[in-house]
């Protein structure tokens, strides 16, 4: 900055001397027009360098994450007590809304019933297996029975011992006592695939039957809607009365939490040129006139929504001129206060990248001239 400054007084200097001490040249207006014209090219130093060494932004917020609260209910639900009121500050787990909780509280119990109603089928598998292998066993005996009768008479008909209608009753029980046979092995392996339908160790019906009902009671717990972490009840506008639930998307009403704030300001892009993580900056924040707080760059926002295109079936078009997006730096304030300040507060920041030092204290001032500003601005005699 001393160069920039030794050349502008310089400048200045030679004018004097040359228009105005010596006289060695009339000044005119055509003289006039160019010295100024000089002149206020050299001031661009000033200019360049601190946009590009301390780059700074005028369109700074506060940031706070926020969390839509809503209703995970699958059908309509009446909303029956309001626990919370509009910008009260609430703890994790607090609750919030309670909804009717009757058809699931219904739901529970009738998916209980069939969990132990899979339960005991289970066991009643068991026992399906046994009668089914007794049965099988009480088949092969009529059949060893009929095996033999068949081989007696077929020995005592061509002797004249026996007529030929017994023996042919015989074969057909014989026929029958095979198809027993098969029947009663067949019930054997069906009743053994029911029994072994199972999923880590237990059984297909069981798991099922406990699935539905864990379902069903996420659902009964949902009608107890809690904060889910420390924050600020915005925008409640909910009562009782209300049925939420089924196709409903809309929360109703906005968490804004207490974690994590950080202060987010926009750049023009060809001043981020420098700009690197870690880099000291400052903030003035128009909630706190005439104080400037010690802050530092966390992290750019490399895009804009000008880099985006969403998928579609229409060829993109472009049209110029078109105004550039500005790039957002994220900004950590190192100071407790930003904790406690309401999202959205508004505010200036300036980044030292530690280059062009000597402009530093231009930009140093211009920053407490903002804050200090901030006392009379925006001019409201009301």
């Amino acid at each position: 900055m001393l160069i920039a400054l030794g050349l502008v007084v310089v400048y200045i200097v030679f004018v004097w001397l040359v228009f105005f001490r010596f006289r060695l040249l009339k000044f005119t207006i055509v003289w006039g027009v160019v010295g100024f014209w000089v002149g206020v090219h050299m001031f661009l130093i000033f200019i360049v360098a601190l946009r590009f060494f301390q780059p700074y932004s005028m369109d700074g917020h506060v940031i706070r994450p926020t969390i839509q609260l809503v209703p995970r209910l699958p059908q309509p639900t009446l909303l029956e007590e309001v626990l919370v009121k509009a910008n009260q500050p609430v703890k994790a787990g607090d609750v919030l809304y309670q909804f009717d909780r009757t058809i699931y509280e219904l739901r529970v119990k009738e998916k209980q019933a069939e969990l132990v109603e899979a339960q005991q089928n289970a066991l009643i598998l068991d026992t399906d297996v046994d009668l089914a292998n007794d049965s099988v066993d009480e088949a092969k005996a009529n059949q060893v029975y009929a095996q033999e009768e068949v081989k007696r008479y077929t020995d005592l008909v061509p002797k004249g011992g026996a007529r030929q209608e017994t023996l042919d009753e015989w074969t057909q029980k014989l026929a029958a006592a095979n198809a027993q046979v098969a029947e009663a092995e067949a019930n054997v392996r069906k009743a053994e695939l029911a029994r072994d339908a199972k999923i880590d160790g237990v059984n297909a019906r069981i798991v099922s039957a406990g699935a539905s009902l864990a379902q069903e009671q996420y659902y009964l717990d949902q009608t107890t809607l809690r904060a889910p972490e420390d924050g600020i009840i915005i925008n409640q506008q909910a009562r009782p009365g209300l049925v939420v639930g089924d196709r409903r998307i809309a929360a109703i009403a906005v968490l804004v939490a207490d974690r994590d704030p950080y202060f987010l300001a926009s750049f023009y892009q060809e001043h981020l040129k420098f700009v690197e993580p870690g880099q000291e900056a400052e903030v003035a924040l128009d909630i706190f006139p005439g104080q400037v707080f010690k802050a530092r760059v966390d992290t750019v926002w490399w895009g804009t929504g000008q880099g985006q295109i969403k998928p579609s079936g229409t060829v993109p078009t472009f049209r110029f001129p078109k105004l550039q997006g500005r790039i957002a730096v994220q900004i950590t304030i190192d100071d407790p206060a930003l904790k406690h300040l309401p999202a959205g507060a508004h505010g200036a920041v300036a980044i030292y990248t530690g280059g062009g030092k000597g402009f530093e204290p231009l930009r140093r001032i211009n920053m407490r001239l903002y804050s200090w500003a901030n006392f009379l601005f925006p001019l409201d005699f009301l």
